[in-house]
């Protein structure tokens, strides 16, 4: 059956990644049509990577119909696969949430933090009405989510919209197993790690080969230097302790929770060095685009990797390949707990190794969280929960609440000022909060 997949915000400098991730699977899913979609303000970027992935699929001879259009529900009609990848306000709108609140003395980043929240408030109302128009348009579809913060982001849509096939993906559990592939020295198809948490606060509980148990190999591996950081986070590398204690892989996002103020002062150097992480990815992605217009360019350039989106592709067309033949194997996603966890609710969005089929995802039960972990995951899980609530709220208390409630933040004589900072940079994306806020 010809499958047709939607890209929105098709003009993402990541498109020829999935664009390449598609062409690749050719074999076992076949798309045959790929819309590329985004809105007025992406117009050249849409063209300009339109025109590249044209040519990749020219290239690899494959039999795929490919167009793109700001017209959103046009798009979506009969579309099988929806993939989303936007960011509301674009990378002018992430050296805010990045500046910000370095200035005021938190951790700035784009998906954690008092950054990641106003990210997550920018982006909730706009995946909502998308995903409102899916349930309308093509009610059969999948909405794959990978615009951060991932699970924020799909807790709302399944919580708040009528769509109800909405499935959020991280490249970072992807990389996780990769990278201890080549620590290994063995396949990736042969390594088997049981992740359990949050989008971005996920830990590898357990590393196996063909069966074996090799944590202990991975920790020494990690605690001898080894990194398996992506373009997008600088490791400091963990301790001894740290690592023998905990007896779990840490992700690279541990470390803003766990090594809070090494990463502040890192960041702040960086900042007065270099400006934010954000500001460097706009160079990055001004040069991207240049090689991105070269008409002899046929294929997704290495300079994509800089901007950390690498096994993006894999990630996400992995997914839409095994939902379309009903594959049965084990990914990491974003889903309803569904009792997955006992310690967290039934409605909680979490990351974690599901069986894939063609119904959707089945988690694969975890039970109750080990103890080093479970009070962070459920404190996390609270901000999570607060932030959504805010967003959809539009109220200064809630917004207030998640603050609060954040580990990188929890100071409540700081926050107002803060908040007030962010709200005003943020004003003309954030409507909800017009009431409460800016009247």
């Amino acid at each position: 059956m010809a499958v047709k997949v939607v890209i929105i915000g098709g003009g993402s400098s990541y498109t020829p990644e999935i664009i390449e991730g598609l062409i690749d699977r050719q074999a076992s899913f076949p798309v045959r049509e790929i819309v590329l979609v985004d809105i007025e303000e992406g117009r050249e970027k849409l063209e300009i990577v339109g025109r590249l992935a044209k040519r990749m699929i020219e290239k690899a001879n494959a039999k795929i119909a490919l167009s793109w259009t700001l017209d959103r529900k046009a798009a979506l009609v009969g579309a099988d696969f929806v993939s989303t990848q936007i960011r509301v306000g674009g990378l002018k709108a992430r050296a805010l949430d990045e500046r910000i609140p370095l200035k005021h003395g938190f951790i700035g980043q784009e998906t954690n933090g008092a950054g990641g929240l106003f990210k997550a408030f920018r982006t909730i109302p706009v995946l909502i009405d998308l995903a409102n128009e899916v349930a309308e348009i093509c009610p059969d579809a999948w909405l794959v989510n990978f615009t951060n913060p991932a699970g924020i982001v799909t807790e709302a849509v399944l919580k708040h919209s009528s769509h109800k096939k909405v499935i959020g993906v991280c490249n970072i559990p992807f990389n996780m197993r990769n990278s201890v592939a080549e620590i290994l020295e063995t396949p990736v198809e042969q390594v088997a790690i049981e992740f359990i948490g949050l989008n971005h606060f996920v830990f590898g509980h357990h590393v196996w080969v063909d069966g074996v148990d090799r944590t202990g190999d991975v920790l020494a591996s990690l605690n001898a230097g080894n990194d398996y950081s992506p373009a997008n986070i600088v490791g400091l590398g963990w301790s001894e302790s740290f690592l023998s204690s905990l007896g779990m892989l840490p992700n690279p996002y541990h470390q803003y929770y766990f090594q809070t103020k090494d990463v502040l002062k890192k960041d702040l150097e960086a900042y007065e060095q270099n400006g934010t992480r954000a500001e460097v990815v706009q160079q990055v992605e001004a040069q991207l685009f240049e090689k991105y217009k070269d008409v002899d360019l046929a294929v997704k350039p290495e300079e994509l990797e800089k901007r950390g989106g690498a096994y993006y592709s894999d990630a996400a067309c992995n997914l839409m390949d095994s939902i379309h033949n009903d594959r049965g194997d084990i990914q990491t996603v974003n889903t309803l707990n569904n009792g997955t966890i006992r310690d967290l609710p039934d409605d909680a969005v979490i990351e974690v190794n599901a069986v894939i089929t063609k119904s959707g995802p089945r988690p694969i039960s975890i039970g109750t969280l080990p103890l080093p972990i479970r009070g962070l995951i459920t404190n996390l899980k609270t901000f999570e929960q607060l932030a959504i609530q805010a967003a959809v709220s539009g109220s200064y208390e809630d917004a207030y609440l998640a603050c609060l409630m954040n580990p990188l933040i929890q100071d409540e004589k700081r926050i107002d000022p803060l908040l007030k900072e962010l709200f005003t940079a943020h004003e003309a994306y954030l409507p909800q909060f017009k009431k409460e806020v800016y009247s």
